[in-house]
């Protein structure tokens, strides 16, 4: 039983269930002093030892008062009555009502109501999903078909039945009148491109390409020797010549005439080519004499192989001081063809006869033109005692 209610088995004097009870003054077993407990006292059985429903419990309301009476079938079974308690008064105290139970009981009449919650969140109707991976279709595998020639003619390639009048497989779109025994021969053009006449893979079954470093190398030494003959054809002319050349006998080659830019008085350019080695040509200026030339002409074309130039006014050595000698001879070269080709001799400084390889054919004339001179100075000129022309011999052709 709640704290504050009558003792156990006490009966005290409050409101009888049809009016108002005699006063008097409560029994020993009244409440102690406070307040009874606030709030709707709850519905049911009353609480051990108090009184029956309609008894005055002591201690509450103020001394005189006659609360309201109400029928126990007249509640309201969904709202709850609050009891008229009136903590007891204390001693001394007046008989104005305290504040704070009031506001207690005025909050016990309040009905709690539950916040207003929100609309739950629904569910998306399609929840989101990772792309799927599409997985790919499986290739239906068929058995071959048994040759069946009771319907039509059987297709060499997938023995399926087929019409008498059909070309091609209604199943595979082979033709009827080739099969895999017997294959179609290729046109020519693919003939002319595949000599071993191989044949030729189907559709998904091409052999892969074979890039091998052996066949690689095959076609580079290939193009390697194929160039190497080509060059060896064009060749070929010259290069017999050069054999017959380096093994031909030398015969001298005399000129038709010959001229010069200047000669010096009694030296003309004929004293260069007398085959006299002490007779000079000079052009009679001092210094190296840079510029001026010396020409032999022949009337028909000769091949020449060898050239020979003695330097100097003879082939003495004694002689060396007296002139200058020439260094550097630019050789122009005329063919009879027109075409020139200029060369360049190199002699040493020494006395004597000086050969240098000199192969040319078909040569109509030869002009000499100094370049430089060894031992040039104001009281000397350049001399050449001699200027020789050697060709192949007649004898080594027979």
């Amino acid at each position: 039983a709640p704290q504050g209610s009558a003792p156990q088995g006490s009966a005290s004097p409050g409101f009888g269930p049809h009016g108002p009870a005699p006063q008097g003054s409560a029994s020993q077993g009244s409440a102690p002093q406070g307040s009874a407990p606030h709030g709707p006292a709850p519905q049911g059985s009353a609480p051990q030892g108090s009184a029956s429903y309609g008894n005055a419990s002591p201690g509450f309301g103020p001394p005189g008062s006659t609360p309201p009476t109400t029928p126990a079938g007249d509640a309201d079974p969904t709202r709850p009555v609050p009891r008229a308690t009136t903590p007891a008064p204390t001693a001394g105290a007046t008989g104005t009502p305290d504040p704070e139970s009031t506001t207690d009981r005025a909050r016990a009449l309040l009905v709690p109501v539950a916040d207003p919650q929100g609309e739950p969140e629904r569910p998306p109707a399609v929840a989101p999903v990772l792309p799927g991976r599409p997985a790919p279709a499986r290739p239906e595998v068929r058995a071959p078909v048994a040759p069946d020639n009771h319907g039509g003619v059987a297709c060499p390639w997938c023995h399926t039945a087929n019409r008498p009048d059909r070309h091609f497989c209604a199943r595979c779109a082979m033709p009827m009148a080739e099969g895999p025994e017997n294959p179609a021969r290729l046109p020519w053009w693919r003939r002319l491109f595949d000599y071993r006449n191989r044949e030729q893979p189907w559709a998904g079954d091409r052999p892969r390409l074979r890039y091998q470093i052996g066949r690689i190398l095959r076609w580079v030494v290939l193009a390697a020797v194929l160039a190497l003959v080509g060059w060896a054809l064009f060749q070929t002319p010259q290069a017999v010549s050069a054999v017959r050349d380096h093994f031909a006998k030398r015969a001298p080659l005399a000129p038709d005439s010959y001229k010069a830019s200047r000669s010096y008085p009694q030296h003309g350019p004929d004293k260069a080519f007398d085959v006299v080695s002490n007779s000079w040509w000079g052009p009679g200026v001092t210094q190296s004499a840079k510029g001026e030339w010396l020409e032999a002409r022949f009337r028909d074309p000769v091949r020449l192989l060898d050239i020979g130039i003695t330097p100097g006014m003879s082939g003495r050595g004694e002689t060396l001081t007296k002139s200058a000698l020439p260094h550097r001879i630019e050789a122009r070269i005329t063919t009879d063809d027109g075409k020139t080709t200029v060369r360049e001799l190199n002699l040493d400084q020494g006395a004597g006869f000086q050969r240098r390889p000199f192969r040319v054919q078909n040569v109509t004339a030869v002009r000499f033109t100094i370049q430089s001179a060894y031992g040039a100075d104001g009281k000397k000129q350049v001399a050449i005692a001699e200027i020789e022309f050697f060709g192949p011999s007649k004898a080594s052709r027979s």
